[in-house]
């Protein structure tokens, strides 16, 4: 019988991804991406989501500027609202299994904030 503690990522047994796992998750809930890129400065984990987490917000705010164009602003403004849930919606999943996923487009934009 294969041992069970085998099939787990090493990366969930970490104590740094455990200890940032919540605050990496209320992150990809919009304006709240700045939590763990302020509270969780040292966490390379929070930071990775918490980066990915701001340009989604960033991209959020865009989608909701371009609203204001007519017709095809409320079109925008609708697919960008229904890709970044589901964006944000894996993050958190990802998050919640200790993995760094890296989104399409969002981490190539991510990688290159600092602080």
């Amino acid at each position: 019988m294969p041992n069970v503690d085998s099939a787990r990522s090493p990366q969930a047994e970490d104590p740094a991804i455990k200890d940032a796992k919540f605050f990496a998750a209320i992150g990809y809930l919009s304006v709240l991406c700045f939590v763990p890129l302020f509270l969780k400065k040292d966490n390379r984990f929070a930071q990775f989501h918490g980066r990915q987490a701001l340009v989604l917000f960033i991209l959020e705010v865009a989608a909701g500027i371009i609203k204001a164009v007519p017709i095809l602003g409320d079109l925008v403004f609708t697919a960008a609202f229904v890709i970044f849930g589901i964006f944000s919606l894996i993050g958190i999943l990802k998050v919640l299994t200790g993995e760094c996923w890296e989104m399409p487009v969002i981490y190539d934009i991510a990688e290159r904030i600092t602080f």
